[in-house]
């Protein structure tokens, strides 16, 4: 018998995605719309290839989160949202209102910490159920596990990929609960976290497969018991705080509180018309033959 689905929709990550991988798009009022329709061409193949039985997006909003004020230049190298992706962001909900798909977001919360809180609330909901997390980027390998992966972007939109563990070692090698430990010496650019300067990717994932975690790491630096090169180990230790704050920086909260229930997300019977009257307003008239395809 196969396994019931989720897909938690990564709506911000999902829509700059599209945004920048698609020509410019806008509907006969002079809408721009690409964005929408790159997401909504993403979010169809993941219902072809997973057949979930629930679905549900998450949102970031424009409040400072927690990071920002543990680090005040978190994600600060970040150019503005262009304007057409948030002008798109509105009629993504409305898109998925129609759909019948609950939407997530809450002021001083990133999407992020949401899809992590969902994942965690499904297991205690029903232990049998898989997550599938629809993606734009990698910053939620963190939560794979046996019921929990990722189905991100890979070249285009159409060209997908599914992280599951094996494959998060494969790409890093560590396993996706050490990816804090990992991004805690590396860094990661796209949110300015520092990390530890002058560690790359490969010196990383060999430090965290010999020490397991950056508590572990710097157990041994402190009583000089750990085996690396002298250049490694000062940098290690001259960037201690910023290795720790790093991984608290990348680490999901999963205790978001919200009022998430499974059986709200139930997807695929829902009213056709609407769906398409919002489809004709946005000029999206190619997408209406496919809904016969993802309707119960």
């Amino acid at each position: 018998m196969e396994k019931r689905r989720l897909i938690i929709i990564d709506s911000n990550a999902l829509l700059h995605r599209a945004f920048h991988a698609l020509p410019p798009l806008t509907n006969k009022s002079g809408q721009e719309t690409g964005a929408v329709y790159g997401y909504l061409l993403t979010m169809f193949k993941a219902i072809n290839d997973l057949k979930p039985d629930y679905i549900v997006a998450c949102f970031d909003t424009k409040m400072p989160t927690f990071r920002h004020e543990m680090f005040k230049d978190y994600k600060a190298q970040r150019p503005a949202t262009p304007s057409g992706i948030i002008s798109q962001i509105p009629i993504t909900k409305e898109v998925l209102e129609a759909f019948g798909i609950p939407v997530f977001a809450k002021e001083g919360v990133e999407a992020d910490d949401l899809i992590a809180t969902i994942c965690v609330k499904t297991v205690e909901q029903n232990k049998d159920l898989e997550v599938y997390i629809l993606s734009g980027d990698l910053d939620n390998l963190q939560l794979v596990n046996n019921n929990i992966k990722v189905y991100t972007l890979g070249k285009g939109i159409k060209d997908t990929v599914i992280y599951d563990t094996g494959k998060v070692i494969e790409r890093f090698g560590v396993s996706p609960e050490q990816m804090v430990d990992f991004k805690a010496l590396t860094g990661d650019p796209s949110d300015n976290i520092p990390g530890v300067e002058g560690i790359g990717k490969k010196t990383a994932a060999e430090i965290i497969q010999k020490y397991g975690s950056i508590e572990n790491l710097y157990g041994e630096l402190s009583t000089d018991t750990a085996v690396l090169k002298p250049k490694v180990k000062e940098m290690l230790k001259q960037n201690k705080e910023s290795a720790i704050m790093s991984r608290e920086l990348s680490q999901m909260k999963k205790d978001v509180e919200i009022d998430f229930k499974i059986e709200n997300c139930k997807f695929g019977n829902f009213d056709q018309n609407k769906v398409e009257q919002v489809f004709l307003k946005l000029d999206f008239s190619s997408l209406i033959n496919r809904l016969s395809q993802i309707k119960n």
